[in-house]
């Protein structure tokens, strides 16, 4: 995937997701960072960089991550699960849209503790 194709897969997905109130990507040739800033005291974290394949999506709470998703050359897909996130849980390949799909279900939960 390359940085373009990332950009357009993550806006779609992002586009009718409700917690979401402002997006902020920045493309550095072959890097995405971004932020998803939401309703509450949080944020969804972005970086993705084509030249290597990684991908992390980081939700932040007081300045910790509580949950997130990544793919590096080291772990492979891996989740960090909100009951437990400086663990790595292995996970299949994901696609952006699957990615943010586990992102709200993870935002549900958090809203209706």
């Amino acid at each position: 995937m390359d940085v373009n194709t990332f950009a357009v897969e993550l806006t779609s997905a992002l586009v009718n997701c409700e917690f979401v109130d402002k997006i902020a990507l920045q493309t550095e040739a072959t890097i995405v960072r971004g932020r998803m800033f939401l309703h509450q005291d949080m944020f969804l974290e972005l970086y993705f960089n084509e030249a290597t394949g990684t991908i992390a999506f980081a939700l932040i709470k007081d300045q910790k991550r509580i949950w997130g998703i990544d793919n590096d050359t080291i772990r492979g897909w891996h989740q960090h699960p909100i009951e437990a996130p400086e663990t790595h849980v292995e996970l299949k390949p994901m696609s952006v849209l699957e990615i943010v799909n586990e992102f709200e279900k993870t935002i549900t939960a958090i809203i209706n503790l």
